[in-house]
């Protein structure tokens, strides 16, 4: 039986190739791919700035929706036909030092990057790592659940209540989806974005947006809350301006959480943390608690998820799904259909 399947080949170079599907093995389950996101890291790892870790030629992808397809041996607790999505952290190598938080274990390995994605009809994974879905989900919409459990994730970790003014930096994919679970929780929140279309679609969802390039952001947080500023920032953007906002637009007390991923050192005002008693909070991926939220919320279908789907494409256009996303910075959420 075929499979088709992407691979990374590098220099920008994506091909598609029949393959055989595969048994699963003990412990494994075989599912039958609906539809796969595009992440900012498959971005990263196409423009070659992780050459380095991925074993090329790779198939990638990891933001996903599927069926399940075949069942192994050893596997308890799912049938063929489930629904399901993978939370793809492979924390098999945990060990004590790591405190039992296995989502950041050192020597954690991320599947769709270490090991093969889901941009692919038929993808074998541990079944571990599955979560069921409900029977009456929207598939194309589900495919969002792994990011949404990062907005939730980090929204958790934030200490975000009912009532509390929530500041989020940067009005891409992330950082929409922070704002929608923070606003779910009851937060008052403005986005501060700087590109017309994502500030554009933010406002017809119903938010508060600043373009810090206009409006200063801080004039305008400390207008809506009487001198308060932020009782919480998310820092999703991952530059230098929201760095140096951070600090400014956090009120008395306020928790700032680093959601970007900052791949070389920053310089931060830390006298603002001994001036207003201000946390830093990092945030990285999610914990099964997250993914059970994100499921949750796709089912019921109040955070308008579908308007951040730009677009959705088959296997076989992945180079020019790629080629467009550089080509198109106002997107938001590319889908594959893997079996159109």
């Amino acid at each position: 039986m075929n499979n088709k399947a992407t691979q990374y080949t590098g220099n920008k170079q994506f091909a598609v190739i029949d393959t055989q599907r595969e048994e699963p093995g003990a412990g494994e389950v075989r599912i039958k791919v609906a539809y796969c996101g595009v992440c900012g890291t498959d971005v990263h790892i196409y423009h070659g700035m992780m050459d380095k870790r991925v074993d090329i030629p790779v198939t990638i992808g990891h933001e996903m929706s599927g069926v399940i397809d075949a069942i192994g041996p050893d596997v308890s607790g799912y049938a063929v036909g489930d629904r399901v999505v993978v939370r793809p952290l492979d924390n098999r190598a945990e060990k004590p030092s790591d405190k039992g938080f296995s989502h950041i274990a050192a020597g954690l390995k991320f599947i769709g990057i270490d090991s093969p994605g889901a941009m692919q009809q038929y993808w074998n994974v541990p079944a571990f790592t599955l979560h069921k879905l409900p029977a009456d989900i929207d598939m194309k919409l589900a495919a969002l659940t792994e990011p949404l459990a990062v907005a939730c994730h980090d929204v958790r970790l934030s200490g975000l209540t009912a009532g509390e003014t929530a500041v989020v930096l940067g009005g891409g994919p992330i950082g929409m989806l922070v704002a929608l679970v923070a606003r779910e929780a009851g937060g008052k929140v403005i986005i501060s974005e700087m590109n017309p279309t994502r500030i554009a679609l933010a406002e017809e969802m119903g938010f508060n947006v600043v373009n810090p390039a206009k409006t200063d952001l801080v004039e305008y947080v400390s207008e809506k809350t009487d001198g308060g500023l932020a009782d919480v920032v998310f820092e999703v953007a991952g530059v230098q301006p929201t760095v140096d906002v951070m600090t400014e637009v956090a009120g008395i007390r306020g928790r700032i959480v680093m959601v970007a991923i900052h791949g070389q050192p920053r310089p931060v005002n830390l006298f603002k943390f001994f001036w207003k008693e201000l946390k830093l909070i990092g945030a990285r991926v999610y914990e099964p608690e997250d993914y059970d939220k994100a499921i949750a919320l796709v089912s019921a279908g109040d955070l308008q998820l579908g308007r951040l789907v730009t677009s959705v494409a088959p296997l076989s256009g992945v180079q020019s799904v790629f080629e467009q996303i550089d080509a198109n910075p106002d997107g938001m959420k590319v889908l594959l259909d893997c079996q159109a």
